[in-house]
């Protein structure tokens, strides 16, 4: 008889906890590890036109929130991360290569840069300053510890290479590199926008796509970070273009509401090219 109690017992404890486990998700969820998009094959000879692009994303952005939340400084319970957390973590655990964000010219990168010094870039530090003693009216010297704010980080710079592909008929795009922008305060009260580091996008994918971002449209939808940036599902705009005056950026040249018009120049010239293309 006891036998029999004790195991009624089990079966409602069994059916208690597959409710409780059910409350939060209706079926089992999951990214499929490999699940990176491949690149078509591409032979130089069927590369007829190119142009390299700058291209500016800021996360404050309501369509880039994805990009930006969860908090840059933590991880949710499910284990989601935020871009920024995801790439500083991995450059702190050494699997990825961070460069200079000054050494970067058209395609290369010289000068590789350390995770500690990309704190002190985001703020860390140790600051020594004089305080009046209100006691006392003398000066005395104290040490004003600060840590890195990684959620000072409000935009990306992307890097790419838009390109026709005779074979398949096709105006396509590569992402190169990825520059994350800290907003770094000035003594004025405002911000000065600092190029943190260059990051070579094809050492990020394999990490992209493991890494679940939140889809604003629809839950039942699993997206990686990969997939976010294949499929283009961020705001942007154009901050600059290859030239004779060696990639400078469009707001070195011109000021202003200018700077969008030129931008929406350069993104209409390769939209003109593309439907140039073709006869009907």
């Amino acid at each position: 008889m006891n036998k029999k109690i004790l195991l009624g017992i089990l079966i409602i404890g069994i059916s208690v906890i597959a409710r409780a486990q059910t409350f939060k998700d209706i079926y089992d969820k999951s990214i499929t590890d490999n699940a990176k998009i491949t690149y078509p094959y591409l032979r130089e000879g069927d590369v007829v036109w190119s142009k390299k692009i700058f291209r500016m994303i800021d996360l404050r952005e309501k369509a880039n929130q994805p990009l930006y939340f969860p908090d840059p400084r933590g991880t949710t319970a499910d284990g989601r991360k935020s871009f920024v957390k995801i790439i500083l973590d991995e450059i702190k655990k050494g699997t990825i290569n961070a460069y200079d964000a000054k050494s970067i010219t058209a395609d290369t990168t010289v000068a590789p840069t350390t995770y500690s010094d990309i704190e002190v870039s985001m703020g860390k530090g140790k600051l020594n300053q004089k305080i009046k003693d209100i006691n006392t009216g003398l000066d005395h010297d104290t040490t004003i510890t600060t840590d890195a704010k990684p959620e000072n980080i409000k935009k990306l710079l992307l890097y790419e290479e838009w390109y026709f592909d005779k074979k398949l008929s096709t105006l396509s795009v590569r992402i190169i590199g990825v520059c994350p922008i800290f907003f770094a305060p000035d003594p004025n009260g405002g911000y000065r926008q600092v190029r943190l580091f260059w990051l070579k996008y094809n050492d990020l994918r394999d990490i992209l796509a493991k890494q679940e971002v939140f889809n604003l449209n629809n839950d039942a939808q699993r997206l990686s970070f990969d997939d976010l940036f294949m499929q283009r599902r961020f705001d942007s705009y154009i901050f600059g273009e290859s030239n004779v005056f060696n990639d400078r950026f469009v707001n070195e040249y011109t000021v202003g509401k200018d700077v969008m018009f030129e931008s929406e120049r350069i993104k209409k010239q390769m939209f003109d090219f593309e439907h140039d293309l073709w006869e009907y």
